[in-house]
């Protein structure tokens, strides 16, 4: 049998293979993929070595280990189309706001589900994943779904899934808003005279930096920021002029809008 599968070739699913082949937990000839977009499997094929299946029944009925890679809008037909094939294969979906229920409704068979929400910096090796699993999963197949995440990044479990939506709007949709905070860096530098090469370098670095901090030091967002706030100083002009566009209050909000489509992707 076939140790592990991808129905769906994208981002995710390359960054996870890549990831996983590193670790040497898995053998290139150990993974396959499927994908309706066959260009894509192809490409994970030509890069990492691995195998690839004509269609996501024949792929199912040959691994133990599925990981669901496909968007919220196509997995229930997904779902209705290897349903025949569920016999004792760990099902991993990637699916944001796609809850265990759903898809064990989909699958049948007493199907073993882990729900996980990985984020882009996997696709580097830096990202973090949450995982839930759902009713029929067992302690050691959380274990197997935190051995693949694990390749990409850091792992934190949950046990109320409700959280999972929650989990959607700060770090799975969380790296867009970093990026989106970076352009306006770089755009305000720019606009004051600074070459756009320079500001992106002093952008980025200055994020990365911040990041660092705020993961070693163990101090608080508000201790640290305090730390570089000087009274009259330039961090407290720009600091006064990010509250009075109530810069949290709107990043606060992105999150909680996030969160609220994910739970709509869950109703399907």
């Amino acid at each position: 049998m076939r140790k592990l599968g991808f129905i769906g070739a994208g981002n995710m699913a390359g960054a996870l293979v890549k990831g996983l082949l590193a670790t040497k937990r898995y053998r290139p000839r150990d993974v396959w993929a499927s994908d309706a977009a066959s260009r894509q499997c192809r490409r994970l094929a030509r890069v990492y070595g691995i195998g690839t299946a004509s269609d996501n029944p024949t792929l199912v009925a040959d691994t133990s280990i599925v990981v669901l890679a496909v968007k919220p809008q196509v997995m229930d037909a997904v779902l209705a189309e290897i349903r025949p094939l569920v016999r004792r294969q760990l099902f991993v979906s990637i699916a944001a706001g796609v809850p265990t229920a759903r898809l064990e409704t989909g699958l049948g068979a007493r199907a073993r589900v882990v729900r996980a929400m990985p984020n882009t910096p996997a696709l580097v090796g830096a990202g973090i994943t949450v995982l839930v699993r759902g009713r029929h999963a067992t302690a050691a197949d959380e274990r197997l779904a935190a051995a693949l995440f694990g390749g990409v990044g850091e792992v934190v479990r949950v046990r109320d899934e409700t959280l999972m939506d929650a989990v959607t709007g700060l770090s799975g949709s969380g790296p867009a808003y970093v990026y989106r905070f970076a352009e306006g860096l770089i755009e305000g530098a720019v606009a004051e005279g600074l070459p756009e090469r320079t500001a992106r370098q002093l952008a980025y670095q200055t994020i990365r930096g911040a990041a660092v901090m705020l993961q070693e030091t163990g101090r608080s967002p508000e201790d640290l920021r305090t730390m570089v706030t000087s009274p009259g100083g330039t961090t407290l002009a720009g600091l006064q002029a990010l509250a009075a566009g109530e810069f949290a209050d709107v990043v606060a909000e992105g999150v909680r809008a996030a969160t609220r489509r994910s739970r709509e992707l869950g109703r399907g």
